[in-house]
């Protein structure tokens, strides 16, 4: 009896030992076989890396594909580089093999967003949907309707990441071209608040870009040399900001033949009961109904009264100032511009107060005190190419006001011409117009001949005029 329960304890036993060995030898398999798959995985990523780097995409598909099926959360580049494989695959087939090509980078986008939504701890949610939209625009996938709505989440989600200015551009081409349609359910207003929502993230970028810039410029400026990741930056920011210039005069092309105040005007007044308590609506209609010179208006004094009393700021004082100043009432305006500028703590957002209204100042004849809030905005922007544009129109439009001597007088464009240059330098995105007007300047200015008549090369010219500046003669 006792050797019988013996020989059945050490069956057990057996037994026992037999499944720890089955798991053992279970885990050991799939172990060898994970760490084979991951070994393999990595060949490739390393494999279509090297050919996607020398875009050679035909060679990287296949192994890019293997990983992406095998191991998808290995390494971004998996993604980052299969956006270009896939893209170039597109464009070189056609038919049935175009539209495999078309899905499989639809459904590209939505394993990067699942895999690697985030870069270096930030959200990249909104940076991968918007190109998933813009590739949606591109290669004629889906609806016009399915790009909106994709470019949407992107901006709602993830506003911060989504920075590309043509992809920020097209989310609100492909809303507008909704609107034109007629028959997708979106109203004028729609268009005109999404047109808000998108410039002032434009706006956003921008200065981001104008406070990198800035912090360079000042050091160049100081006399101090820059850094080769200096140079190499203050180029990337131009261009930037030039890309962002361009995008924007695009849009505002597109809403200025629906913004007229011929539209404006009976909207919002349909609307304001609606929205009298609402800051943003009330600023972003004054807003455009100033843009779009229908601030003579009643419905403008309305909006800004309202605007002031709900929420007294620098929009809102900027506004009065401006009423004031079309009632002829300069003091009043200028004491509201004043407060305007004291309000706003971002220099930013002060200088683009300065600027327009040392636009308004021109623009009323007062040129001195054009100049003196045009150089207040360079003191906070001195990147704002447009305020020494500004004062180089001033100094060229005061030729006759400005010499005793026909000469002298024409003497002035040579400091209009510098002014110009200054505001090509500092400034990409008005570059070229910069150049042309300094070009045009200098047209202007005395010549070679002139020079060698009155015999007075490298002598100073003094302007006794409001400019109180001088210029020094070329020398031949």
């Amino acid at each position: 009896m006792v050797y019988k329960k013996k020989v059945q304890l050490i069956k057990k036993a057996e037994m026992k030992l037999l499944r720890v060995l089955a798991v053992v030898a279970f885990v050991f398999s799939n172990t060898t076989t994970f760490a084979q798959s991951n070994e393999e995985c990595l060949q490739n990523l390393s494999i279509f890396a090297e050919f996607a780097k020398v875009k050679n995409y035909d060679s990287a598909y296949e192994p890019w594909k293997s990983v992406l099926n095998d191991c998808p959360s290995l390494n971004a580049a998996i993604y980052s580089y299969g956006e270009k494989i896939l893209q170039y695959k597109i464009k070189k087939s056609t038919g049935a093999e175009q539209d495999t090509y078309k899905a499989g980078l639809a459904d590209l986008y939505q394993k990067w967003a699942t895999n690697f939504p985030t870069r270096k701890g930030k959200n990249r949610i909104g940076n991968i949907l918007s190109s998933k939209a813009q590739s949606l625009l591109d290669f004629k996938i889906g609806t016009k309707m399915e790009a909106y709505q994709t470019f949407d989440k992107a901006f709602t989600e993830d506003a911060n990441s989504f920075t590309n200015p043509k992809r920020l551009y097209n989310y609100f081409k492909t809303f507008f071209d909704l609107y034109k349609q007629g028959d997708q359910g979106v109203t004028m207003e729609q268009v005109f608040t999404k047109y808000e929502e998108v410039s002032e993230k434009f706006e956003v970028e921008s200065t981001k870009l104008a406070k990198r810039l800035d912090t360079i410029l000042k050091k160049e400026e100081s006399g101090a040399p820059l850094t080769s990741r200096e140079t190499r930056n203050k180029r990337a920011f131009g261009i930037n900001s030039k890309a962002i210039a361009t995008y924007v005069s695009n849009l505002d092309a597109i809403i200025s033949k629906e913004a007229t105040c011929e539209n404006l005007i009976p909207l919002y007044q349909r609307n304001f009961e609606a929205n009298k308590t609402d800051s943003v609506w009330l600023k972003r209609a004054a807003s455009r109904m100033d843009a779009k010179e229908c601030s003579d208006d009643p419905l403008f004094v309305t909006l800004v009264e309202a605007l002031h009393n709900l929420d007294p700021s620098a929009d809102s004082a900027y506004y009065l100032g401006l009423l004031n100043d079309k009632s002829g009432k300069s003091d009043e305006a200028l004491k509201y511009y004043e407060e305007s500028i004291s309000l706003e703590t971002d220099n930013y957002k002060k200088a683009k107060i300065l600027y327009k209204i040392a636009l308004k100042f021109k623009k009323s004849g007062r040129k001195s005190s054009a100049r003196s809030y045009a150089k207040k905005a360079l003191s906070y922007q001195p990147s704002m190419g447009r305020a020494y544009l500004l004062i180089a129109n001033l100094y060229a439009s005061s030729a006759n006001d400005c010499g005793d001597t026909q000469f002298n007088k024409r003497a002035i464009y040579w400091l209009a011409a510098d002014v110009a240059r200054k505001a090509a330098r500092v400034d990409e995105s008005i570059k070229k117009v910069a150049l042309k007007a300094a070009e045009s300047y200098m047209g202007r200015a005395p010549s070679k001949t002139d020079i060698f008549t009155e015999g007075n090369e490298g002598t100073t010219i003094t302007f006794d005029c409001w400019v109180r500046g001088s210029v020094k003669v070329p020398k031949l």
